[in-house]
């Protein structure tokens, strides 16, 4: 997008809440690809989709550093629960901190640390409302695969990333086993009898899709 675009609708949606403005910024000082993190037009895009969707139960494949669970938990009712889940166990005691000092407006944030295709099937929860999906993008379609079973009639799942830098429109010439692996996930989930689906054109592309039967 134009940044001279991009800084229009900056100036023209709600405003960064001044903890994830700090979030944002220690982020991009102390961390590797901050770019990951999803900042403030997104943020408020995932905080308001949650205010909608309304989930008891929700599921974040890939916390990075708690920016957008952060974002999830704004938009949810008191008494409700996100679990997270980060691979990269280095960020653990940040984490865990951050989600005891932040404003999580009265959710249970529930961190668990490994590998989301190992955590997923062991999550003792009877029913997933929404799953926001932004971990390791070559493993799109077998998450896919794991939630499908656990989510039902009316569920959400959002997934980051798919259209990854525009490489989704020439995959052969973007040889590579991320764009490749997105490029079947968005094939799939088109085709998919279970799943209403559209894909936002922000930033690297959000796709939201609803469950059905």
């Amino acid at each position: 997008m134009d940044s001279a675009l991009d800084d229009y609708i900056t100036a023209h949606i709600s405003p960064e809440p001044d903890h994830l403005q700090r979030l944002y910024r220690h982020t991009h000082l102390y961390n590797l690809y901050p770019r990951m993190c999803s900042g403030h037009h997104q943020g408020r895009i995932l905080a308001m989709l949650a205010s909608m969707i309304k989930p008891r139960v929700a599921l974040e494949l890939g916390t990075f550093t708690g920016y957008s669970a952060l974002c999830l938990a704004e938009g949810m009712e008191p008494g409700t629960t996100l679990h997270t889940v980060e691979i990269n166990d280095e960020m653990e005691d940040g984490l865990l901190n951050l989600f005891a000092t932040s404003p999580t407006g009265g959710t249970d944030i529930i961190l668990h640390i490994g590998d989301a295709l190992d955590i997923i099937p062991t999550l003792d929860v009877e029913a997933i409302d929404l799953v926001y999906i932004d971990a390791n993008k070559r493993h799109y379609t077998r998450y896919l695969d794991l939630l499908l079973p656990r989510l039902h009639d009316g569920a959400f799942i959002i997934a980051d990333n798919t259209l990854w830098d525009g490489k989704v429109l020439d995959p052969v010439a973007n040889d590579d086993p991320q764009t490749a692996a997105i490029v079947d996930f968005n094939n799939m989930v088109a085709r998919h009898p279970r799943l209403e689906t559209v894909i936002l054109p922000l930033r690297d592309g959000l796709t939201l899709m609803r469950v059905n039967g």
